[in-house]
């Protein structure tokens, strides 16, 4: 039985936008998000809180959260890797803020130069602070499928991750294939290990197309019972460890899939369409998104 609701969880803007070397302006930044949930989307992760020095593309975060207009019924996330840019975020109102945690002890150390149980450290404080102040917090497991560094990367691995974000009070845990390399028993054994921790309705997806298997393993985690994913319009936002590879799943892609299975999403597919040819078109390039394409260039005939 596979579920009847998806809920997705659009990250275009932060995590889709923040891979562009390229600068886009604010106001577009601020236009997508308002084409996304004019889509139907209820769930919007919008940009995160990092210093410009590492990230110069969400270096206008406050002015993007303060120029949205916002609707009933849509959850607001923002990306706070520490206390420090949660404290500059709680102005912006988050209805939600997300760390991150690798399953890699490599990739922790060459990306934030710490330990694994020592980013956890970090995100203690930030995690308290934002539950204190009624914000929700999810939590994501990043390389939980295959590392750029160490390749392999073992369930019980993925599982100390989750425990740790578990005991230090995140509420959702996402399990993220980083690279793109996760095929339908490996995703199955990291899920199953995150529902040892987490209730169904906490545990979500988060794949990327690198190798052309995020469908694929989207379709394994609903054959679980998941039904919770991450996925970007326009298919926005390549893979730094992979040149040229795509990145995160498409967000018109997965609605394509999840229509055709009769699985309720609330979502408008045409207006996805067209909120990822917005964004594609200030880039200038076609969306990455196979469905976009198809359907772009269906209308055009």
């Amino acid at each position: 039985m596979l579920p009847s609701h998806v809920t997705i969880v659009e990250v275009g803007p932060r995590d889709g936008l923040q891979n562009e070397k390229q600068p886009v302006a604010t106001e577009h930044k601020v236009e997508l998000v308002h084409r996304l949930q004019a889509a139907g989307l209820r769930e919007i992760e919008v940009t995160s809180f990092v210093s410009p020095k590492w990230v110069p593309q969400m270096a206008d975060n406050a002015q993007v959260m303060a120029g949205i207009r916002r609707s009933p019924g849509v959850r607001y996330s923002v990306l706070t890797p520490n206390l420090k840019g949660f404290e500059a975020a709680l102005a912006s109102r988050p209805d939600e803020i997300v760390v991150f945690g690798a399953a890699s002890e490599a990739f922790s150390q060459r990306n934030i130069n710490c330990s694994i149980a020592e980013s956890i450290a970090r995100f203690a404080p930030v995690v308290a602070a934002a539950r204190e102040a009624g914000i929700k917090v999810r939590g994501a497991v990043s390389c939980a499928l295959g590392c750029p560094y160490q390749g392999e990367v073992p369930a019980d691995e993925v599982e100390r991750v989750v425990r740790l974000m578990q005991e230090i009070g995140v509420q959702h845990i996402g399990i993220a294939d980083t690279i793109g390399v996760g095929t339908p028993r490996k995703v199955q054994a990291a899920l199953e290990r995150a529902l040892k921790h987490y209730p169904l309705a906490e545990v979500s997806g988060h794949f990327h197309d690198t190798y052309g298997q995020a469908l694929t393993n989207i379709y394994t985690c609903l054959e679980i019972g998941v039904h919770t994913f991450d996925t970007s319009v326009a298919g926005l936002g390549g893979c730094p460890y992979a040149k040229g590879a795509t990145g995160n799943v498409a967000t018109e892609d997965v609605v394509y899939l999840l229509n055709g299975l009769g699985i309720d999403t609330g979502l408008d597919l045409d207006a996805l369409v067209d909120a990822g040819a917005f964004i594609s078109e200030r880039l200038g390039r076609p969306p990455i998104a196979r469905v976009a394409r198809a359907l772009l260039a269906k209308r055009a005939t």
